[in-house]
C-alpha cells in the first residue's frame, strides 16, 4: 500500500468518526409523559412519569379517569361523583393543566343520536367538575358518539364499557 493510499484511508476513517453523535444527558419527554434521563451511571432511567402528565393523571387516579353510564342515560351517580371528585383533586394540584372530556356511546342507535348523547355525557361530567370548583375555562368537551368503541362486540358487556366519559389532559 502506498503512503498516499494509507493517508486517504486514515482521512476517510477520521472523517466518519468525527460524524458520530454522543447521546445527550437529558432526552426529551417520551410517549404518555414518560421521561428518559441520564442516571449518572452511564445508564438511563426510562419510563419515569412526569408529574402533571397524562400518565401521571392515569396513574394517580387508578381507573377513575373514566365514568360509566347506563343505557340512554347521562346522569352522574355516586360512583361517578367519587371518580370526578378524584379528578378535581388532581386538577387542584395542577392549576395550569387543561382537560378534555370525551363522551362515548355504545353501537346502538343512530350516529346523530349517539353524538348528541355523548355530548350530554361529556357535559354532565364537566358540569360536576365545575360544581366542585374546577374552572370551566380549563375544560373542553367532545363527543365521539359510537365512533371510538373501547370494546368491540354486540353484547351487554361490550356496550357497558363503551357508554362512558373519559377525561384526558391537554398538554
Amino acid at each position: 500500500m502506498t503512503k498516499t493510499a494509507t493517508i486517504a484511508i486514515l482521512a476517510a476513517a477520521l472523517a466518519v468518526s468525527a460524524c458520530a453523535k454522543k447521546a445527550p444527558k437529558d432526552l426529551p419527554i417520551g410517549p404518555q409523559g414518560s421521561v428518559t434521563t441520564d442516571d449518572g451511571t452511564g445508564g438511563t432511567a426510562a419510563g419515569a412519569i412526569l408529574p402533571g402528565s397524562q400518565a401521571d393523571f392515569v396513574q394517580q387516579l387508578m381507573g377513575q379517569d373514566t365514568v360509566y353510564f347506563d343505557t340512554d342515560r347521562f346522569n352522574i351517580d355516586n360512583a361517578d361523583q367519587q371518580a370526578l371528585a378524584a379528578q378535581a383533586a388532581w386538577l387542584q394540584r395542577y392549576p395550569a393543566k387543561r382537560i378534555t372530556i370525551e363522551g362515548h356511546c355504545d353501537e346502538r342507535g343512530t350516529r346523530e343520536y349517539n353524538l348528541a348523547l355523548g355530548e350530554r355525557r361529556a357535559n354532565a361530567a364537566k358540569n360536576y367538575l365545575v360544581s366542585v370548583g374546577v374552572d370551566a375555562s380549563r375544560i373542553t368537551t367532545v363527543s365521539y358518539g359510537k365512533e371510538r368503541p373501547l370494546a368491540v362486540g354486540s353484547d351487554e358487556d361490550s356496550w357497558a364499557k363503551n357508554r362512558r366519559a373519559v377525561t384526558v389532559t391537554v398538554d
